[in-house]
């Protein structure tokens, strides 16, 4: 996207302040399995599964380039060759780096800390390849980026309404007070918040976890109770993508 337009859609912040507040890089969490997906991920990483006639990485990648994001790390694991040739072909305006995890598949987490050194210290984007979203009345990224604080954050998640939250099944992720801090949902209850798979975080967060495969859930739980976990909500259409049934679903409702 361009400046202009980015200006357009996000009227009450000046260009120059646009830009210095988007982050360079974004990490794309593009390893998984895909065991919920099949048979549609039985040939190929999930990040490939086809979505509206194009891959599902490829939707990720409009919307970093739409905003003005310069660099992708995406990690990869299963079907690994198909990843990194697709994503040497793909044409991308982004410089884009794997974050190889042949040997070990380490979750978001382990993930992150892997590709810490790929990604600069400075804040990043983070996207999951399953979530599917549409942009509002602004562009969802600039629009996020715009929120961030680093004095008081160290991660900024991007939330969507339970009762909105396409192809999403379970009793919610957050509860948000009018400071948009976030707390988990405490057991046996249902709270109005699902993480919609779009951060901003400090990408050294995880660095000083003991482990090599971990969630990156377990650090904002930790960020929780710090009152350093904040949420924002998104504006737009928004859908989880973890079944075939879920992406067909999603075809109709907000492609068609």
């Amino acid at each position: 996207m361009t400046t202009d337009r980015i200006a357009t859609t996000l009227p009450h912040i000046v260009q120059a302040e646009i830009h210095a507040r988007i982050p360079h890089s974004a990490m794309l969490f593009a390893a998984g399995l895909g065991t919920r997906m099949r048979p549609l991920s039985d040939d190929r990483p999930k990040a490939l599964v086809d979505m509206g006639g194009k891959p599902l990485i490829a939707h990720s990648l409009q919307h970093l380039e739409r905003a003005g994001v310069k660099r992708l790390v995406a990690n990869v694991h299963a079907h690994a060759d198909q990843m990194e040739n697709w994503l040497a072909q793909c044409g991308s305006t982004l410089e884009i780096l794997c974050s190889d995890e042949r040997d070990l598949l380490r979750d978001t987490g382990g993930g992150l800390k892997k590709a810490a050194p790929l990604l600069g210290p400075d804040p990043v984007f983070t996207l999951n390849c399953d979530a599917f979203w549409q942009d509002g009345l602004v562009n969802s990224l600039a629009y996020l980026a715009s929120r961030w604080d680093g004095d008081v954050m160290d991660a900024l998640l991007m939330i969507v309404p339970s009762r909105f939250a396409l192809g999403h099944e379970g009793p919610g992720d957050f509860i948000m007070d009018q400071m948009g801090r976030l707390q988990f949902r405490k057991e046996r209850t249902i709270s109005p918040f699902v993480f919609a798979g779009i951060s901003i975080l400090k990408p050294d967060l995880a660095a000083d976890h003991p482990g090599d495969v971990f969630s990156l859930r377990e650090i904002w739980a930790e960020l929780a109770m710090k009152d350093r976990l904040y949420g924002l909500v998104h504006e737009g259409p928004w859908a989880h993508l973890g079944s075939p049934e879920a992406l067909r679903l999603a075809e109709r409702t907000l492609l068609d």
